[in-house]
């Protein structure tokens, strides 16, 4: 951990503005400057991204699509399982991002990864189905995130799974055995994120929930560096095709 990388970070997460007419010029805007120092820092402030890992299901010669796939990080996480995989497909809009994917990929010799700069909502593989689909941290900077989960249903194969872990809110009333977040928290941490274009949303579960077999859902609350005392909401699901 270096001060001065995180210093640089917390520059782009809290001063400096977001700027592009784009979605895709606003997200390169926001990671261009942080792009080298971003898995260090999100280490520490995206938590549950292993524990997902942990649990994705890899089928011999099947094929992954990591949505919003950033510096490619969750590979490292899934390590030497990666390489049952026919085909990997980390994808993103910011290219700075995606950089640092390449060339983590080039650096392990993973020649069946591919990193694509493209829109999570309308990307289509070569093979036009695949095994397995992630997001990562990027359905709350999805800006039209139910069209790029409906997208991801219809690319699945029959049984394929879907895995994501980010933050969110609980609805005013949410289901039956799910947690229930106070008002404070439900007003607050969709306000402090919003500058950086992140959405929290009391949607996500309920959406992913309807549309695929749960198998897998964890609701926890964690920590954020150099906030003491202060834990944000975050969710870790697992999801099959019907």
């Amino acid at each position: 951990m270096s001060l001065l990388s995180d210093a640089k970070v917390l520059y782009h997460l809290v001063l400096s503005p977001v700027r592009g007419n784009s979605h895709q010029e606003r997200l390169e805007s926001f990671y261009s400057g942080q792009a080298e120092a971003y898995d260090d820092f999100r280490r520490r402030l995206l938590h549950g991204r292993e524990d997902l890992c942990n649990l994705l299901p890899l089928p011999e010669g099947g094929v992954w699509m990591d949505m919003g796939g950033g510096t490619g990080s969750n590979l490292e996480a899934v390590g030497d399982r990666i390489k049952s995989l026919s085909r990997v497909y980390v994808v993103d809009l910011a290219t700075s991002l995606l950089g640092v994917a390449q060339r983590r990929a080039e650096a392990r010799g993973w020649d069946h990864v591919r990193t694509v700069e493209a829109d999570a909502t309308t990307f289509v593989p070569e093979e036009g189905t695949v095994d397995l689909v992630t997001f990562s941290y990027s359905l709350t900077m999805i800006p039209d995130w139910f069209l790029a989960l409906e997208h991801a249903q219809r690319l699945l194969k029959p049984g394929g799974h879907i895995g994501v872990v980010d933050f969110y809110v609980s609805r005013k009333y949410p289901a039956e055995g799910r947690k229930r977040h106070a008002m404070g928290t439900r007003i607050f941490w969709p306000s402090w994120f919003m500058n950086d274009n992140v959405y929290l949303s009391s949607e996500h579960l309920p959406f992913l929930e309807s549309h695929f077999e749960t198998t897998h859902l964890e609701e926890r609350m964690a920590k954020v560096p150099y906030i003491p005392g202060i834990k944000v909401p975050v969710y870790v699901y697992l999801g099959r095709k019907r």
